[in-house]
């Protein structure tokens, strides 16, 4: 039986995200989730809408209590980043100034080697409405933008806590690309295997009256075997097919009606 969550290490590091001025309750509870499915753990509100604690922030962050119990609140953005040595701002929007733009797999790479190194480090997000002012771009170290398309830019900020928490997780991951976990390791069916599922299979369509008429049965055999016997069947793959074969053979065996194959039921 598979393990519950609960079974299971909880994974809880890396940069803090910080929320300027969040609005809903439930906006702050999605981004909590998010951050807990992929490993981030430290949230920090700058002056939320509707105040803190929040019942529907928890109730939108579906068991990531951790992320919302630890929440801290701060009066201002200088305030919540004091204690940091290098933050990156999210944004949609092109900005003036002189500040290093990256995307957000090579930003979080950064983010990842820093964070090894003992640097505090953080994400900043916008508001719902119209994100970060010029002002709070200006006090990170750099940008982040997103691939988004051009003409629809607009993410809201569970989404874009989400991309990053995901680049987040992958850069932590012993193979980026790979799956968090793998299918169940099978060994190749043997040449002996194939043509033993064939041969059955033959068997059992011969029985059937398939081959008709006679003269195409020599055509329809190196067609079967072309699709049968080709590279890639598991092991136990053939004991599958050989099992249904086995039991739709036994069927129609024992319910055909004089030499044709079994009657259809029309």
């Amino acid at each position: 039986m598979a393990g519950t969550d609960r079974d299971r290490t909880l994974i809880a590091e890396g940069p803090a995200v910080i929320l300027v001025e969040p609005q809903m309750g439930e906006n702050i509870g999605m981004v909590a989730r998010a951050m807990a499915n992929f490993g981030l753990a430290e949230l920090r509100l700058v002056n939320p809408r509707d105040g803190w604690p929040n019942e529907k922030a928890r109730a939108a962050a579906s068991k990531a209590d951790h992320v919302i119990d630890g929440a801290v609140v701060f009066p201002t953005l200088r305030e919540a980043i004091a204690d940091l040595e290098f933050v990156f701002a999210t944004t949609a929007r092109q900005r003036d100034g002189f500040k290093t733009v990256r995307g957000p797999e090579e930003a979080v790479r950064m983010l990842r080697e820093r964070h090894s190194g003992g640097t505090k480090t953080a994400i900043l997000f916008g508001r719902e409405r119209f994100g970060l002012d010029n002002e709070e771009v200006g006090l990170a170290d750099e940008i982040v933008t997103f691939p988004v398309n051009p003409a629809f830019a607009s993410l809201n900020i569970a989404q874009a806590v989400l991309l990053m928490s995901y680049e987040w997780m992958k850069t932590g991951l012993d193979d980026e690309a790979g799956p968090r976990f793998s299918g169940p390791q099978m060994k190749p069916a043997t040449k002996q295997q194939l043509d033993g599922l064939f041969d059955q299979l033959e068997d059992a369509l011969e029985a059937r009256g398939y081959f008709r008429p006679p003269e195409k049965k020599a055509k329809l055999v190196d067609n079967l075997r072309a699709v049968l016997t080709r590279p890639g069947f598991f092991a136990p793959e053939i004991d599958v097919l050989r099992g249904v074969v086995s039991s739709l053979d036994r069927f129609s065996r024992t319910n055909r009606r004089g030499d044709g194959p079994p009657d259809s039921g029309k």
